[in-house]
C-alpha cells in the first residue's frame, strides 16, 4: 500500500493508471449531485502546510479533503510559528503530534518533502511542490485532461514550452507521461533548460514553429520570475515572439489538439490573450480535475485500495 506521494518518478504505470482511473471514478460518483459529500474520508485529518503562495492546488487539494468528509487544517508558514523560527522538522512533528494523517507540503527547497517522509514515516506526505523538483498531483490530473480528451496518451505527441529550468511541473510532467509511453519533447531557448536535460526521457527543440504542426498536446509553462537572478532571455517581447503561443501558432495546431497551461498563465507572454480562451484550451478543466485528482490521491494514500476496492469504500458510496 502507498503511504506518500513525493514524485511522479516513484510510479509505476499500473500505478499511474489506477490514479487515473481513480479520479474518474470519483468524478462519476459527484456527478449531478447537489450536495458533493462522501463519507470515504471520515475521521481523517488533513494538514496543509504552504511555504510558498497558492490558488489551485491548495484549494483544490482542500476541496478534495472535504468532499471526502476529511477535516481539512490549513497552515500558512506566514502565519505560524514559522516566522518565528521554528524549524521545518519542528513544525512537521508538531502537526503529526496534533493528529494529521496526511501533511500536504509545498515547499521551496528541493527535497523538503523527501525529508519530511524520513522524520515522519507514519504520517502520509503528498508533495504540492518541493523547489524546481516535483509536482506530482499536477502532473496526474494533467494526464487525466489529456485523457479526457484524446483517450490514451502512450505514442501521443506532448510539447513542454517554455521555462523548463526552473518548472517543477515540467520534470513530473516528463516522468509521468514518459511511463504512460508517451513522446514528450521540450520547447525552451537554451538559456532555460537544466543541465542534464539531455538525460531526461524526452527530446529537446528550440524551434518551437518546427514542432507544433505534430503536436497533440502543447503544454505552455509561466517564466518564474520569482526563481530568476540574472538574465535568462533579452526582453519579454523576443520570449513572447518565439516562443509564446500566438494567434498564427495556435492557428496551425491540430483540429484535435489541446491547450494546456498549469497556472498561473501570464496572458500576452506565454499565451495570447484570445488564444487562452479558445475551445480547445482546457486550463480550467486541468484546475476541475486537479479536485478529482486530489481526492483520488488522498483515497489511496489514506484509505487504501488494496483490501478495499474504490467501487466499495470510495467513489461509489
Amino acid at each position: 500500500m502507498m503511504r506518500h506521494l513525493l514524485s511522479t518518478a516513484d510510479l509505476s504505470r499500473d500505478e499511474a493508471t489506477e490514479r487515473l482511473d481513480e479520479a474518474q471514478r470519483f468524478e462519476q460518483a459527484l456527478m449531478g449531485r447537489e450536495v458533493r459529500k462522501l463519507p470515504t474520508l471520515r475521521g481523517r485529518t488533513v494538514m496543509t502546510l504552504f511555504y510558498e503562495n497558492s490558488t489551485r492546488t491548495r484549494s483544490s487539494f482542500e476541496t478534495a479533503g472535504k468532499w471526502m468528509s476529511a477535516d481539512v487544517i490549513n497552515i500558512s508558514a506566514s502565519s505560524s510559528s514559522v516566522k518565528k523560527g521554528e524549524s521545518l522538522k519542528d513544525t512537521a512533528a508538531t502537526l503529526a503530534s496534533v493528529g494529521a494523517d496526511a501533511i500536504i507540503m509545498r515547499h521551496p527547497a528541493s527535497g523538503a518533502a523527501q525529508l519530511l517522509r524520513t522524520w515522519l514515516p507514519e504520517t502520509s506526505i503528498i508533495n504540492a511542490g518541493d523547489g524546481q523538483h516535483q509536482h506530482p498531483t499536477q502532473a496526474l490530473l494533467d494526464a487525466v485532461t489529456m485523457r479526457q480528451h484524446i483517450g490514451d496518451v502512450a505514442g501521443k505527441t506532448v510539447l513542454i514550452v517554455g521555462d523548463i529550468l526552473h518548472s517543477r511541473v515540467a520534470r513530473s510532467n516528463v516522468d509521468l507521461l514518459h511511463t504512460l509511453g508517451a513522446n514528450v519533447v521540450l520547447v525552451a531557448p537554451p538559456t532555460l533548460l537544466p543541465t542534464g536535460v539531455e538525460f531526461w526521457p524526452a527530446r529537446v527543440a528550440y524551434d518551437f514553429d518546427a514542432e507544433i504542426e505534430n503536436a497533440d498536446v502543447v503544454m505552455m509553462l509561466r517564466v518564474q520570475a520569482e526563481r530568476m537572478q540574472g538574465g535568462f532571455f533579452p526582453s519579454h517581447r523576443e520570449y513572447a515572439t518565439l516562443y509564446g503561443l500566438s494567434k498564427a501558432r495556435a492557428g496551425r495546431m491540430k483540429d484535435s489538439a489541446l491547450i494546456m497551461h498549469p497556472g498561473p498563465m501570464l496572458r500576452g507572454m506565454e499565451i495570447n490573450f484570445d488564444v487562452a480562451d479558445r475551445d480547445n484550451a482546457v486550463v480550467l478543466g486541468q484546475v476541475s480535475n486537479g479536485v478529482y485528482t486530489r481526492m483520488a490521491v488522498l483515497f489511496t494514500l489514506l484509505a487504501g485500495s488494496g483490501d478495499r476496492p474504490a467501487t466499495e469504500e470510495g467513489a461509489t458510496k
